[in-house]
């Protein structure tokens, strides 16, 4: 998180550029004062504060500062121990775990609960409207994408997730008002994720991008959720990125489950297990 904030500096105004200070000159204390007391020691004003949260990417003060806290408090250094041809079973056991707990806990820190909100609420009116749902990916992402398209159906949402360049241009371009397509890409270069992206924006449907930050489909998509790693792409098959592209659509899964309520949702929950039995061994 500091060095976001560091490198985001000079782009920040002259009164949020004092808040920003003062969280890198004590990141600890400002966690835990009240806004009444940030705005005294920056000399700004308390919604100058709330401002620069939320141009941070953050919901607002309480969602910084909990994500501040939780930096501060555990102190983990995110080193991506890249595996090595000499390496032992075990050491290649312990790199691999070790770099995924530590993406799952930077990504913690530094996601932005206001483009996952947006995201989530997009995703939510477009089942309550019974409009479609979408998930395009190529390669690892593609799994991603079935996966993303395994938990929606089973929501009781007209979800397709499609993994060919061809089909996912055509089904972009039969989206209209109301639909929501959401791509997955780890280097975000892919052109045939870009140009579905860009015809389901044509349409009027609503575009999230699962990619990292400086990839080109970041700005193509209307939501951007940031996967940023230090995974080489280039020379190993991708692991990070698809690990973190999963517990996105987790997350999104969980939040939009959540706001259709058990109401809507128990009844086809257990008529789907109890059809599920006969698949199974007694």
């Amino acid at each position: 998180m500091l060095d976001r904030i560091n490198a985001s500096l000079s782009a920040l105004a002259k009164a949020e550029q004092r808040v920003a200070r003062l969280v890198l000159s004590d990141p600890g204390a400002f966690a835990g004062l009240p806004v009444v007391e940030l705005a005294a020691r920056a000399q700004v004003s308390k919604p100058t504060v709330v401002r620069f949260c939320r141009s941070m990417g953050y919901g607002g003060l309480r969602d910084f500062k909990l994500k501040l806290a939780g930096s501060v408090r555990e102190g983990v250094p995110y080193i991506h121990r890249s595996v090595d041809t000499n390496d032992k079973t075990g050491d290649v056991m312990v790199k691999v775990i070790d770099n995924t707990l530590a993406a799952f806990l930077k990504y913690r820190n530094e996601a932005s609960a206001t483009a996952m909100e947006r995201a989530v609420r997009a995703l939510v009116e477009s089942c309550e409207a019974g409009r479609r749902i979408e998930f395009y990916g190529a390669g690892n992402s593609g799994i991603v994408a079935q996966d993303g398209q395994h938990k929606f159906f089973r929501l009781g949402v007209h979800s397709v997730a499609c993994s060919d360049g061809h089909m996912q241009v055509m089904s972009a371009s039969l989206l209209g008002p109301g639909d929501c397509a959401v791509v997955i890409s780890n280097s975000g270069r892919t052109r045939d994720l870009m140009d579905a992206c860009q015809i389901a924006g044509k349409r009027g449907a609503t575009t999230i991008v699962i990619t990292a930050s400086d990839s080109p489909l970041a700005t193509a998509g209307q939501i951007h959720l940031a996967a940023d790693h230090p995974e080489n792409y280039d020379e190993y098959s991708p692991m990070l990125s698809r690990l973190l592209h999963l517990l996105m659509i987790d997350i999104l899964a969980t939040c939009v489950a959540l706001r259709l309520g058990s109401e809507r949702l128990q009844p086809l929950l257990q008529e789907m297990k109890k059809n599920l039995r006969s698949k199974r061994y007694t």
